[in-house]
């Protein structure tokens, strides 16, 4: 039996604020039982939905040194689907109204604490991990803690790391002169070689220096950051760690996500039964949301943050030719203050046609997920993205820029061949994005049995977190055994 332990700043059901929590709430319910037992650490945050709290039991407490303080170290326990969950307690750090509140030092000092309880938590819990895996640059520090922990005694020496970017973009960078007096690390990590880029203290980097193998979220992503562009001015370090690095797509819930059994939607489909039903879906959530009610009219989708990343610059360019097709277009989704105005201002300016909904609702998503004929993608960079597995399994066709985990899980519709899931544009170019969307149209209101037949591809993928766990569980072996 390995003992692995996820180290994650947010995880469903508990807390989530993107595709991170997905991945450290779902992930471990689908590992092999008999060979790996899988647990997960997390602060203990009082944004948390309280019915969690009651069915936390505690485990004990200690006090730690850090940031020149002595800091008191709660430890909480609640089994979920059978997994194992460990809450770190501090109110001091932990009783924001948000995970990430506060200024990027504050969250610094954060998340240093958190990083270090983690490792002093094992002895007092009983879980020796063989293989620590950690989430983006919140838990960068761990493997450099390892490192440094492992002067202090035998229990911590051999645990191995795996440091997984989710997005590249957030690093955890501060001045060295505090990140030093925060961590109470010696000098001789923060040298451009270790902790130091720029000449600030970077925690990702660390991790990434320090990790026994590093992965991304998707193949195509874990190509893409070893260059200038997507690389965030870690490229040089990716292309040398490359032989320690790989991609693995993320998964999805297939039993949160499911057409045939979601409570959330109008009327439950199948790929049997998605042409008679998805346009009753449709009308539902136009009624619901003041379009005008046409089963027949091209619905397209998203569900999305409104930030430069997703695309949205390219939307707000041609929003207005777009909006002189047969087309109607729902947004889902908070972000930038500019992309938050644009669409208040379409959807002004075409009533009826155009749907800007400047809230999160999960209940919400689901319809627009299942009622939409096309969901729209049109990232920068997207690491992985779950919104396109999630529409491919509802039989909402994706149309999306080739990068990242959008080129590896979509396959572009070939209309000689009649193959595809969805349909893809490869530059960042806004007409570019309106022609594919275009040519999206007219096999929707030309070639509909063609249309049919992507809808079948798209709902037979399997992307369920079984396909990820096994290349994980690989990862894990091989290392562990080394």
């Amino acid at each position: 039996m390995k003992n692995i332990l996820f180290a994650a700043s947010e995880c469903v059901p508990f807390i989530k604020t993107g595709g991170l929590a997905d991945v450290a709430g779902s992930l471990p319910k689908y590992f092999n039982k008999k060979k790996f037992d899988v647990r997960v650490v997390l602060p203990k945050y009082s944004c948390m939905i309280p019915k969690w709290e009651d069915k936390m039991e505690n485990v004990d407490h200690f006090y730690m040194d850090i940031a020149d303080q002595n800091q008191y170290v709660g430890i909480l326990k609640c089994v979920h689907e059978n997994v194992t969950f460990y809450f770190i307690d501090n109110e001091y750090y932990f009783s924001g109204a948000a995970p990430y509140d506060g200024d990027p030092r504050w969250n610094i000092e954060k998340f240093a604490f958190f990083s270090k309880a983690v490792l002093s938590i094992l002895p007092v819990i009983g879980f020796r991990p063989d293989l620590i895996h950690c989430h983006d640059w919140q838990t960068g520090l761990i493997p450099v803690y390892i490192d440094n922990f492992r002067y202090l005694g035998e229990y911590y020496r051999g645990i191995k790391t795996i440091m997984t970017i989710h997005n590249l973009k957030f690093q955890g960078v501060w001045d060295t002169k505090t990140v030093r007096q925060i961590t109470e690390l010696p000098e001789y990590y923060f040298v451009p070689d270790k902790m130091e880029a720029y000449k600030d203290a970077n925690l990702l980097k660390g991790g990434i220096v320090y990790a026994d193998r590093v992965t991304t979220v998707s193949q195509t992503y874990a190509e893409e950051i070893k260059t200038p562009f997507y690389g965030e001015g870690l490229d040089g370090l990716m292309r040398a760690r490359s032989n320690d690095l790989c991609g693995i797509i993320n998964g999805l819930d297939y039993e949160e996500y499911s057409p045939f059994s979601d409570t959330r939607i109008s009327k439950k489909f199948t790929t049997d039964t998605f042409r008679r039903n998805k346009p009753a879906n449709k009308l539902a959530l136009q009624d619901e949301l003041g379009l005008e009610k046409n089963s027949r009219t091209m619905l397209i989708g998203m569900v999305s943050r409104l930030t430069d990343q997703k695309g949205f610059d390219l939307i707000d360019y041609v929003m207005d030719e777009l909006c002189q097709d047969a087309v109607q277009m729902v947004v889902l989704g908070t972000g930038e203050t500019r992309y938050e105005n644009m669409l208040r201002h379409f959807a002004w300016k075409y009533a009826g046609k155009v749907s800007a909904n400047i809230f999160y609702s999960e209940d919400l998503s689901h319809r627009i997920y299942a009622s939409c004929d096309a969901f729209l993608m049109p990232s920068l960079f997207e690491p992985c993205g779950l919104s396109q597995l999630i529409s491919l399994r509802y039989g909402t066709v994706p149309i999306v820029r080739e990068t990242g985990g959008l080129k590896d899980t979509v396959k572009p519709y070939n209309e000689f061949a009649k193959t595809g899931t969805g349909f893809s544009f490869a530059n960042y170019n806004a007409h570019e994005m309106l022609n594919t969307i275009r040519y999206a149209e007219r096999i929707y209101y030309d070639k509909k049995r063609d249309w049919n037949k992507i809808v079948e591809h798209a709902m037979n993928q399997d992307f369920s977190w079984k396909n990820s766990a096994r290349q994980y569980q690989e990862l894990y072996r091989n290392l562990i055994e080394e």
